[in-house]
């Protein structure tokens, strides 16, 4: 009955904004609303579900989603993006372009959020498109592909390196092994497919994105362009590179159970360990916890935005407030944006606490197949459901342990065959789905049939490749 009403809510969703082309933010929380009524939701139960939905949702990437479109708008306009791109096409040439913003794609997607990642890059792909008059979704999907891919699959990325600890995997060989589904995923998820979408016309938002031509004085230089591009990269892989070597830090609740108050007594509990005396134990435990913060994507961001305002603008000769103005629009842009991402954040809410997740557990007990199979098949349904390609992994590992544990199934191949699983299905209520259809300016069919299929297409090649791996590992 749990996943019947959801199949209904997609469906009022579906013809709201397709049949009534009712704006999508409005359909969304009609939707919840309805899905929590035929639930048997209390309507006051439903209300506060729908704002905690839109209060975590916003808590966790209104900052990232403001000040990656301010960056990507000071990169489009100093011509710094133009600087990159023109580079990248002498290196490549315009008939390996494709595989450029691939490998572009993994190495940004690596250390950084998928929503910060994509926020940074995007104006590189309407700058490509602009100056190489290729099709833009053309080469959009092979960059978008493997930030995916990265997002779900690789360590440091949170749901990942969660769950390879959840169960018991080797963080490093998580990695490694996730090099290889990798490949084919964004070969043919993001290269092969790309070939079917040449036809769709795509314009972006004009207040994100305009048609500029520089003359080559007028271009900064290649070094300022790329570390104003790649700053906030640079600032997350400091965390991802402290989380690999010295672990994860517990959630508060475990801090204080091992009485210890804060992330810093976490890295002297540590060093202290080791045997450190102790003054290098407050040496490097500061340092170690100014690297964790300057690393969180809110943080790295605005830092990236600071260099880039003095960068290109000031340095450039652009006045503050011509810079701030820009800026500005900028975040007016993705306005509709971020509330589309909070309907999206308040129907993912309701469907949580319909207890659609304890249905699934519940009946997940009694089904017998490869284990990893069946945390794909999982994980693949909790997407279905909650939208979160993270929540979906986070949730289908508790269920699996005993499972793997109790077969012996290779637990890097586990937390593999779940990531293969949450990315399968995106749809309303997952807000890469809404930031796909809004920056490129894409129906909602069309969305479908090239965001959803790409995600989805990356989620079987992975899985199909676990398959395959667990016969040799």
């Amino acid at each position: 009955m749990p996943l019947l009403i959801v199949g209904i809510g997609i469906l009022i969703l579906l013809l709201l904004i397709s049949k009534f082309k009712l704006n999508a933010f409005i359909a969304l929380l009609i939707t919840s609303f309805a899905v929590g009524l035929l639930s048997s939701m209390n309507p006051f139960d439903i209300l506060d579900s729908m704002l905690k939905g839109i209060g975590d949702t916003m808590g966790k990437i209104v900052l990232i989603l403001a000040f990656g479109a301010m960056l990507g708008k000071i990169l489009e306009e100093s011509g710094a993006a133009h600087t990159i791109t023109f580079r990248m096409t002498a290196f490549m040439g315009v008939k390996n372009i494709q595989y450029a913003l691939m490998i572009t794609g993994f190495l940004v997607g690596l250390p950084m959020m998928y929503n910060a990642s994509f926020l940074v890059l995007i104006p590189l792909i309407f700058t490509f498109a602009v100056t190489t008059k290729l099709p833009t979704i053309w080469l959009a999907l092979p960059l978008l592909s493997a930030l995916s891919v990265a997002h779900c699959f690789l360590p440091p990325h949170p749901a990942p390196t969660y769950v390879s600890f959840i169960y018991e995997a080797n963080v490093n060989k998580v990695l490694l092994y996730g090099l290889i589904p990798m490949v084919p995923a964004c070969l043919i998820g993001g290269i092969w497919l790309s070939r079917f979408y040449k036809k769709i016309d795509v314009k972006p938002p004009v207040e994100l994105f305009q048609e500029r031509h520089f003359e080559k004085n007028e271009l900064p230089g290649f070094g300022v362009s790329i570390l104003c591009a790649v700053t906030p990269v640079i600032l997350m892989l400091f965390g991802a590179l402290v989380d690999l070597i010295f672990g994860l830090p517990p959630a508060q609740a475990e801090l204080t159970k091992l009485g210890i108050v804060n992330i810093t007594g976490f890295y002297s509990h540590i060093f202290a360990a080791r045997g450190y005396g102790g003054q290098s134990i407050l040496i490097f435990s500061f340092l170690l916890t100014f690297l964790k913060f300057i690393s969180d994507a809110n943080i790295a961001l605005f830092i990236a935005v600071i260099v880039a305002i003095f960068a290109l603008g000031l340095q450039k000769g652009r006045t503050m407030s011509d810079v701030m103005n820009s800026s500005a629009k900028s975040i007016g842009a993705i306005s509709m944006i971020i509330l589309i991402i909070a309907g999206g954040g308040a129907f993912s809410q309701v469907l949580k606490d319909s207890h659609v997740i304890e249905y699934i557990r519940s009946i997940s007990d009694s089904i017998q197949m490869n284990p990893l199979l069946m945390a794909f098949l999982i994980a693949s349904v909790f997407r279905l459901a909650v939208g979160s390609a993270t929540v979906a992994t986070l949730t289908t590992a508790p269920i699996m342990l005993p499972i793997a544990q109790h077969t012996g199934t290779s637990p890097e191949l586990m937390v593999l065959a779940t990531g293969a699983g949450s990315v399968m299905w995106s749809h309303f209520n997952d807000s890469g789905f809404w930031m796909f259809k809004e920056y490129f300016g894409l129906s909602v069919k069309q969305t479908f049939q090239t965001w959803t299929v790409m995600e989805s297409t990356i989620g079987l090649v992975g899985i199909i490749t676990v398959l395959i791996m667990s016969v040799f590992i």
